[in-house]
């Protein structure tokens, strides 16, 4: 009987099986799919001469975690491979908002758009020094990060207190327009918010905009070298170096429940996989609620509030070899990881307001990943391995453009969308579509059908916005990895501090089960203790 069963061999999922098995448990995880990943996954479904990410692409959050730091990696096969530059907006007039990996250079690309944005840039950059370490420790710590949080609460103070505190909270829109006198800067946060589903009006988003692009600005958007599925084969060595378990093609179907406690799982097959110490679910939250456990198992209170659980954004993807390098109009573009596709902060409230009344967008926000100049092993010399996302409303009830589009996502209706998709990069690189050899279309039900996690196409395990985060998520008073069921623990983006590879949902998870055990076996021996001594007679 392993002492802990794991479900969902994603990215959380295995460092939450690691840890345990560091503490010397033994650890049996069960993966749907028949490879383990989640969204962290490569393939060459495109063309076999092309690596394809089929999901997650770039990784700054996985560079700055202190989690994924601590379990070394790189004594496990995994290497980071980093673009020339960082993330690249380009405008139609051929100028370029570029971030780079030095600050003076960014700044001098942001000065073009406006007199005095270099210094700006300069001087949020030292604020984000000033509470950096603190910042990222207590990010990705359990909820409430007590000793983290008193940390960053003196790096705030030093930093700005309650004028810094304000900006975080800002809508990125406003953020922007405070800064920046220019478009450059206003659009690199704003274009970094829509990485979540924060729309440029939308409280946090500024805060968000400006974690996103200081993770940059410090650590890069590094890729694994050969391919997303690095990180996922690095994470299974070392599991397996341990001594743990990875069984593939083994859906779970139910959490099994006895007296209050977890104590087994069910597959689908009708195996049951007893635990010993602990379950950990690397699944959302509306599945652990509402397919694994039993509704008899859980207050009525947790379930009533799982009806207002508000999923992300769906994402729709597309992936293509390219005969050549992408042709931008301008030159700062084309040797930048990600690039964005957007007119200006207008065109992102745009694009969100359309998601928001459940339009199709008919001028979609193109995130665009050009892989092969980020990792040069990715497609043949002279050639790019892309691929662009976008968002799209998880139910439809119209078409912005004039396709339509009802959000079926048919293969007419996929085919039309990334029609859509690729007419946005035309524009902004013209003579694009005449370098596609093949493309390969992942709409939001494709996505759910290769990870049940990505509900609907969501891809962040529940809203960003801050009405869904720290003790809010997944729903009120739920912050923390424990669950009603004693011994069961969420272990996914669905919990604090949410989406994004950076393993600390599954960290956080490990570390509750490991306390809770100890506090289980602690109170087992103060019982015992306590029982009356029992003398015979002479």
């Amino acid at each position: 009987m392993p002492d802990a069963v794991v479900i969902g061999a994603g990215p959380n999922g295995l460092v939450a099986a690691n840890l345990l098995a560091d503490a010397g448990w033994t650890v049996e995880v069960l993966e749907a799919q028949d490879e383990p990943g989640g969204a962290v996954r490569h393939d060459r479904g495109v063309d076999p001469a092309y690596v394809s990410d089929v999901f997650s692409a770039f990784y700054p959050l996985a560079a700055a975690s202190p989690v994924l730091a601590g379990l070394r990696l790189d004594a496990y096969g995994l290497r980071w491979s980093q673009a020339p530059a960082v993330l690249a907006h380009p405008f139609p007039d051929g100028r370029c908002a570029v971030l780079h990996r030095s600050v003076e250079e960014t700044a001098r690309s942001l000065e073009e758009f406006g007199p005095g944005d270099g210094a700006s840039w300069r001087a949020q950059h030292e604020v984000w020094e000033k509470v950096r370490a603190p910042l990222l420790d207590a990010l990705f710590t359990p909820f409430p990060p007590v000793r983290a949080g008193a940390r960053l609460a003196a790096a705030v103070r030093a930093a700005g207190g309650l004028r810094l505190a304000r900006t975080m909270l800002l809508p990125v829109r406003r953020l922007g327009e405070e800064e920046f006198a220019g478009e450059g800067g206003r659009l690199l946060l704003a274009g970094n918010a829509l990485h979540a589903d924060l729309a440029p009006e939308a409280a946090g988003s500024g805060g968000f905009g400006w974690l996103m692009t200081m993770l940059g600005q410090t650590y890069g958007f590094p890729v694994p070298a050969g391919g997303s599925g690095g990180l996922t084969a690095a994470l299974v060595r070392r599991l397996r170096s341990r001594g743990g378990t990875v069984r593939c093609g083994e859906r779970v179907a139910e959490v099994v429940v006895r007296g209050g406690r977890a104590v087994a799982v069910r597959t689908a097959g009708g195996e049951a996989v007893p635990a010993g110490r602990a379950v950990l679910a690397d699944v959302s939250a509306p599945a652990l609620y509402h397919d694994l456990v039993d509704a008899r198992h859980l207050p009525g209170r947790l379930l009533e509030d799982l009806r207002r659980f508000q999923w992300d954004f769906a994402t729709f993807k597309v992936d293509w070899a390219l005969g050549g390098p992408v042709p931008w109009t301008a030159e700062g573009a084309s040797s930048a990881g990600t690039v964005h596709l957007a007119d200006g902060v207008d065109g992102l409230t745009r694009f969100a307001s359309q998601i928001a009344m459940g339009q199709v967008p008919d001028r979609p926000f193109i995130l665009f990943g050009q892989m092969t100049t980020a990792d040069p092993g990715r497609s043949p010399a002279g050639t790019e391995s892309a691929w662009a996302y976008t968002h799209v409303p998880r139910r439809a009830r119209g078409d912005a453009g004039s396709d339509g589009l009802t959000g079926s996502w048919d293969r007419r209706e996929e085919e039309a969308m990334a029609d859509r998709m690729e007419a946005e990069v035309e524009r902004a690189a013209p003579g694009f579509r005449g370098l596609v050899r093949a493309r390969r279309v992942l709409s939001p039900g494709t996505l759910e059908g290769l990870d049940a996690n990505l509900s609907g196409g969501s891809v962040n395990g529940g809203t960003t916005a801050l009405h869904q985060q720290l003790v809010f998520r997944p729903v009120p008073g739920a912050g923390r990895p424990e669950t009603p069921v004693k011994g069961l623990y969420l272990a996914s983006a669905g919990a604090h501090p949410g989406g994004g590879v950076h393993g600390a949902p599954g960290a956080n998870a490990a570390q509750a089960a490991l306390h809770g055990h100890r506090w289980s076996a602690l109170a087992r021996v103060q019982r015992a203790l306590a029982r009356p001594v029992e003398h015979s007679s002479p």
